[in-house]
């Protein structure tokens, strides 16, 4: 049997043991005896991380204005967080990365002996960190993956490729570099111009202009215009200024009457697009922070049919924000299958973040809108879940989006509602049928009062879904006709292979299932779906998930100082969910739930107990057999730990 999908059998699991908890024991994982810490006072569970899938991200407070600037005081979730990691005292300059610039033909440096990077490579190496000293990674892995490093003299495991008589970097030929590069490169960069000229202004958002003319004239329709043409005429003379004005608010009414009659009875934004094809297709959610390309890839290589980018914020990707146009980034392996998500509170941000999208990214298989996210940053400023109690604005937003597209179908994640017993998505699935050109539609059975507590309602997921489905059948029937139909995606609570089938087989109403936390706890997830059965993941098995990760990482973030703080950094992000997985093996009852907590336990294994430690100082230590040791200034706190709840 191999050692990548382990039988129950193998663990020595019986039957009985493969079932859910009791009610006697609700909120208790049973673990057997053997693994148990004894405790010397009354019995404890661990009391671990609050659920940290959508809380703001330290991205998403600097940009909304949430987070510490001149002034003002830390308020809300993560006050106390500060990640931050320190810059190399002596960088080396840019152009100088590869060696001298003048002997590889290219420019020198502009600023010369003013530039405040240092251009002698001897000096930088004599300076420089000591090369990292991994476990599992003797050479270079961004080199080993690409045939060169992006990073050169400033790469921290720079011995694997540096002759060092002469002093020049190793590369293999140019025909090996390309073949690595065309099953490895990143998709989706924004040149440095196209986003000077959204940080300048003059990209002409000119599909959103139209867009929301048109909107705008529906909102008003006639009858402002007619109104305002009864008022009795003055005799009095006019200045000329005066008449200008008065000529084009009448030219405006007479277009914005036009556009009045033209569209009220059609669907201006209707326009060919791609089919998207969510059937049973095996998704991972969008989620903040941990949900990064590293982590995407990750999942795509454990089977994860489709991956969405962490959420972004409208109004900075329109601004041009190095930080936002960084989350639409995906691996080539992510596509097609790869969604980009945004979250906005108004028309015109949903329309030009789009069309900026739509611009400047090639390879994005759908632009999702979020109308889910609960956290009070966003939903204070009319993002997120606020859309919800807005239906009329989300339904613009919407249909903005899909004007502006291109090709590029446009979907929606909602929530059952705002209040708990207030449910609204049934009333939304319909008029996303009858009012938008949506191709998807996912829900999550919580409201946003619950966040992440309580037990999503399936029950009335399949409701809303079967409810979406009677309304597309009814439109069939009045003889109109969408351009494709609505995949139904439901979301929460899926945690295992029982799970994913449970629901996906609910009805023939529901396309697939979104997981979200399962799937950080326990990434194999997707294995077993196709498996369907629960695999046992030994140390050593999910420790080369682990070194999966880490490469991936170092790829993205680089594989200098920066770069491995970086990935140690989201390493231990990503370890803040990982540690929560309760082996099979171990179990009294199994599958474990994921509100579940388990009392003390021991591993089979030291690594075992190791990977189950919910410290953050040894999420730390398990980072350094990967990455060497880290940085004395190193820190890492992790959002739990920050709450000001």
């Amino acid at each position: 049997m191999s050692s990548e999908k382990r039988s129950n059998d193998s663990q020595e699991v019986s039957d009985a043991s493969i079932k859910r908890q009791d009610t006697s024991t609700k909120g208790i994982a049973q673990i057997k005896a053997e693994y148990i810490i004894p405790s010397t006072g009354p019995a404890q569970t661990r009391n671990e991380a609050i659920d940290t899938e959508e809380q703001p991200s330290d991205r998403m407070l600097v940009e909304t204005g949430g987070g510490k600037g001149k002034g003002k005081k830390k308020r809300g979730q993560n006050k106390n967080r500060d990640n931050r990691q320190t810059k190399e005292e002596n960088p080396l300059c840019p152009k100088f990365l590869q060696g001298n610039p003048e002997s590889r033909g290219t420019q020198p440096c502009p600023f010369g002996d003013d530039c405040k990077f240092v251009h002698d490579v001897q000096l930088y190496l004599s300076t420089k960190k000591p090369e990292v000293e991994s476990q599992f990674f003797k050479e270079c892995p961004v080199f080993k993956s690409l045939g060169y490093c992006p990073m050169g003299f400033k790469c921290r495991f720079l011995g694997s490729h540096l002759n060092k008589d002469p002093l020049q970097l190793v590369q293999l030929e140019s025909s090996e570099r390309a073949k690595l590069y065309e099953a490895n490169h990143e998709v989706n960069h924004i040149s440095s111009d196209q986003k000077l000229d959204l940080v300048k202004k003059r990209f002409l958002f000119e599909k959103s202009e139209q867009v929301l003319e048109i909107i705008d004239a529906l909102q008003r329709g006639a009858s402002e215009g007619k109104n305002e043409e009864e008022k009795p005429k003055s005799d009095e003379p006019k200045a000329p200024q005066v008449l200008q004005r008065e000529e084009e608010q009448r030219l405006r009414r007479d277009r914005q009457r036009e556009l009045y009659n033209q569209y009220k009875d059609t669907r201006y934004f209707a326009s060919e697009k791609k089919k998207l094809d969510l059937h049973h297709k095996k998704i991972v959610s969008p989620l903040t922070t941990v949900g990064n390309l590293p982590y995407r890839r990750l999942m795509r290589k454990l089977g994860a049919d489709v991956t969405y980018s962490e959420m972004a914020l409208a109004v900075p990707l329109i601004q041009g924000t190095n930080s936002e146009w960084a989350l639409p980034k995906a691996h080539v392996s992510e596509y097609p299958g790869f969604g980009v998500q945004i979250a906005c509170s108004k028309a015109w941000q949903a329309a030009k973040a789009t069309e900026a999208l739509a611009a400047h990214t090639s390879q994005v298989s759908e632009v999702n809108l979020n109308c889910g996210c609960p956290i009070d940053l966003l939903y204070r400023q009319g993002s997120g879940s606020a859309l919800l109690d807005n239906p009329a604005r989300m339904i613009r937003c919407l249909n903005a989006m899909s004007y502006v597209s291109g090709e590029i179908p446009v979907s929606v994640k909602i929530r059952t509602g705002t209040k708990d017993g207030h449910p609204v998505a049934g009333l939304l699935a319909r008029r996303l049928v009858n009012e938008t050109d949506v191709a998807a539609m996912t829900l999550h059975g919580r409201s946003r009062a619950q966040r992440y507590t309580k037990n999503a309602d399936w029950d009335y997921v399949v409701r809303v879904a079967e409810e979406l489905r009677s309304c597309e059948d009814e439109y069939d029937r009045e003889g109109r006709q969408r351009s494709q139909r609505i995949q139904f995606v439901g979301n929460g609570d899926v945690n295992n292979f029982e799970d994913w089938y449970a629901h996906v087989n609910r009805s023939d109403a529901i396309d697939s299932v979104m997981v979200a936390r399962g799937a950080l706890i326990k990434p194999w997830i997707f294995e077993e779906v196709d498996a369907q059965q629960h695999l046992d993941k030994s140390s050593t098995e999910r420790m080369d998930i682990l070194k999966d990760y880490i490469q991936f990482a170092l790829e993205h973030w680089g594989s200098d100082e920066y770069g491995v703080a970086q990935s140690r950094r989201f390493f231990c992000e990503f370890m803040s969910f990982f540690h929560r997985y309760i082996p099979m093996g171990i179990c009294e009852k199994y599958p474990v739930q994921l509100n579940e907590r388990p009392p003390n336990w021991k591993g089979r294994d030291e690594m075992e107990t190791m990977l189950a430690s919910p410290d953050a100082s040894d999420w730390i230590k398990l980072s350094e057999m990967f990455l060497g040791k880290a940085e004395e200034n190193f820190v890492f706190t992790p959002k739990h730990k920050s709450s000001s709840y």
